[in-house]
């Protein structure tokens, strides 16, 4: 009997010490270095075959725009100037011009990093074409209906809850950045238009568009899907950052984050991940990182800025900081990432794309700076 103890004590000596390894300041570092290194190993790969599926991964992408911003935030913490020389390449690849759709949310994502590397290099030419898109978009606003269902005319309004991650932000950075209260006047009208369309109040979450809000998963629940609700919480903390602290809205925002993530936080399983589907894990028992990536992020986000309870809420985000150190391959590609869609499926630990390698550096940079 004393030996089995006496094993049982080491076997939680070593899992405290291997997570106390994971939080350690080199071990992050060195975690996402991994990731992101094997993310620009094989970047040009998926450039390649992600425009034999409608652009999916050309370089202006929504898909790969999450990635740069995740990566940039990894520049900064990491202060290497390679992750800066491949994002300012890309840039001059499309010379800084957003995607071709005027309107779509998705297109926008990716002046999210050419507004970034402006404000940090003073090159106007980086930030010229985002801010003709958005005098456009601002001058010849759309009144569409939200209905995803439309055949015509559901893009050109944020119909869509991962809409609240693509576009919003870009507007609260270009109105930061250039100090026009144009950009984030708009963002307010139109974000208010799709909360009230999406979100429910009862649980919390947003709908993924209106087509989920009459139907259900296997268990009879709401469909809340991961990702997408991951999209919604990544997109408030950039917007919370981006607006000045009296900013008349800036309360309404976070008064959002938080009701979210409360109820998030309490959908955590027990190794420490969230699901494709937030309320039917029982369907989809694996994984999805890209969902907690997200997740990850805004829990230690707003430890780091104050809007979360670091009694509460820190062991949650160390737990799910750990949980997608587990999804992480040797050779630095991250597993169990959920390929594009619109709503809760299967994943695999092979499974990867560039918005879950986005998420996780994103993740890590904020629980690099908990206290």
């Amino acid at each position: 009997m004393k030996r089995i103890n006496f094993i049982i004590l080491l076997s939680l000596v070593s899992l405290l010490s291997t997570a106390k390894n994971f939080l350690d300041k080199k071990s992050i570092l060195k975690s996402m270095q991994l990731v992101a290194d094997w993310e620009l190993s094989n970047f040009e790969e998926k450039v390649k075959i992600g425009s034999v599926y409608e652009n999916s991964h050309a370089y202006w992408a929504w898909t790969n725009g999450s990635m740069y911003i995740g990566m940039f935030e990894w520049a900064k913490l990491s202060n290497d100037n390679k992750y800066f020389h491949f994002l300012k390449a890309i840039g001059k690849k499309e010379d800084f011009k957003p995607g071709p759709n005027l309107y779509h949310a998705d297109d926008i994502c990716v002046s999210q990093l050419y507004l970034e590397l402006f404000a940090r290099y003073k090159d106007s030419s980086m930030v010229k074409p985002t801010l003709d898109r958005m005098n456009f978009v601002i001058a010849n606003r759309s009144y569409s209906n939200l209905d995803y269902s439309l055949k015509e005319g559901n893009e050109k309004r944020w119909s869509w809850c991962d809409a609240l991650f693509m576009a919003p932000a870009a507007y609260a950075r270009a109105s930061r950045i250039t100090g026009d209260p144009r950009y984030v006047n708009f963002m307010d009208q139109e974000f208010k238009v799709t909360y009230d369309t999406l979100y429910d109040h009862t649980q919390s979450l947003f709908f993924r568009d209106i087509r989920y809000k009459t139907q259900k998963e296997a268990n009879g629940e709401k469909i809340f899907w991961g990702r997408g609700n991951g999209w919604v919480i990544g997109g408030l903390c950039m917007i919370i950052d981006n607006l000045p602290e009296n900013h008349p809205t800036r309360s309404m925002y976070i008064k959002l984050y938080q009701q979210m993530i409360e109820k998030i936080a309490g959908l955590q399983d027990k190794n420490g991940f969230w699901h494709s589907s937030l309320l039917d894990p029982q369907s989809y028992p694996m994984p999805e990182t890209s969902s907690s990536g997200f997740f990850t992020y805004g829990l230690a986000w707003g430890i780091n800025n104050g809007f979360l309870s670091d009694k509460k809420y820190k062991p949650i985000a160390i737990k799910a900081w750990q949980a997608l150190n587990s999804a992480v391959h040797l050779d630095g590609k991250l597993g169990w990432v959920q390929p594009i869609g619109a709503d809760p499926k299967s994943v695999t630990k092979d499974m990867t794309d560039v918005y879950g390698v986005g998420a996780f550096l994103m993740a890590g940079c904020q629980i690099y700076n908990l206290k």
